[in-house]
């Protein structure tokens, strides 16, 4: 397994990704999106989700692709990012045709980042106009860390972020990517240290290739760093692989693991955890059973290391409520 070119969600061909942020907010948008519907599906676990139209991607739903999916910060609030990102799409004639109608498919989940210290004081939601700048914005390169749905994202003692990342399995040559914002109740470091948990997963120096401590503690009780209800991890992975709804639900299933990798503890009653799962289906699977076997540990493995880029690459602000790990470890690796 290798690293993509980009090392990016989009290294899946066929899917753009667009950001929009407001550092005055202190919060942003993040949306997926293609020149064509993509199979979807969905696994929550943690324990406070926030979401739009996640009922539809069951596997025994009328409808089985989507047009965009939308990641947001501003809490319930935040959904109605999916609204400008509905509109925009449905101006340019997507969306499921129904009755000389477009109705466009864009499932959302949201994190709670309201009490980050962001000007949230508005007389309009700014959300559906950031929904539709992150649509607009969509294209194969994006920013990480301080940007999008990880503008005001945090978790336990650091700023998360957004992150991605991308593998080219071996076997059949399947592309997978990961896309998360990273908002957690966990730590994404070991201890007061640098080192991430993803550590094991790392590929190259992508996250500062610092490896695990020599020593830890792994029975330390695990208290709560953040108010109840203000945490979740939302991730989406992808595949260029043929998937049906119910495999792509397998597929989000097993890239749960990622978050479990990646951040200590994780799928919380506190965190509103989940994964989406997206197939292009632009490569048929030579065996089902091997293949979706192999794309499970991919997408759990991408997921970890991106959730470990997302925090690694955040960027230092004013008025940030927590240090960047940047700031927080000057000296040791850092971004470029």
């Amino acid at each position: 397994m290798r690293a993509g070119p980009r090392n990016l969600i989009t290294d899946v061909e066929g899917l753009l990704v667009g950001n929009a942020g407001d550092l005055r907010l202190c919060s942003g948008v993040t949306v997926l999106t293609a020149g064509r519907p993509f199979t979807t599906a969905v696994h929550v676990m943690g324990g406070a989700p926030g979401t739009r139209e996640t009922d539809l991607l069951a596997p025994d739903r009328l409808v089985q692709a989507a047009d965009a999916l939308v990641l947001s910060g501003g809490s319930a609030l935040g959904l109605s990012a999916a609204c400008g990102v509905a509109d925009a799409l449905r101006a340019a004639g997507r969306g499921f045709a129904v009755d000389g109608q477009h109705v466009p498919i864009v499932p959302a989940a949201i994190l709670f980042d309201l009490g980050n210290g962001g000007a949230k004081d508005w007389d309009t939601n700014p959300y559906p106009a950031l929904g539709r700048a992150a649509l607009e914005a969509a294209g194969v390169e994006f920013a990480l860390g301080t940007a999008g749905a990880g503008t005001g994202a945090t978790l336990h003692g650091l700023k998360g972020g957004l992150g991605s990342a991308s593998a080219v399995l071996e076997a059949g040559g399947f592309t997978v990517g990961a896309l998360v914002a990273v908002n957690a109740v966990g730590a994404a470091t070991v201890a007061d240290g640098p080192e991430f948990w993803a550590a094991p997963w790392e590929l190259g120096d992508e996250f500062g290739g610092l490896g695990l401590p020599a020593r830890f503690a792994p029975a330390a009780e695990a208290r709560p760093g953040k108010t109840p209800g203000a945490a979740t991890t939302l991730a989406i992975v992808a595949t260029d692989a043929a998937l049906s709804q119910a495999e792509a639900t397998r597929l989000a299933v097993a890239a749960h693991d990622g978050i479990g990798r990646a951040l200590v503890p994780a799928h919380t009653p506190l965190d509103g955890d989940l994964v989406f799962a997206v197939s292009t289906g632009r490569r048929a699977l030579g065996d089902p059973v091997a293949d979706l076997f192999r794309l499970g540990h991919a997408a759990a493995a991408c997921l970890a290391r991106a959730i470990a880029r997302g925090v690694y690459l955040a960027r230092p602000a004013a008025g940030d409520s927590l240090p960047a790990w940047s700031a927080r470890f000057a000296g040791r690796a850092r971004p470029d």
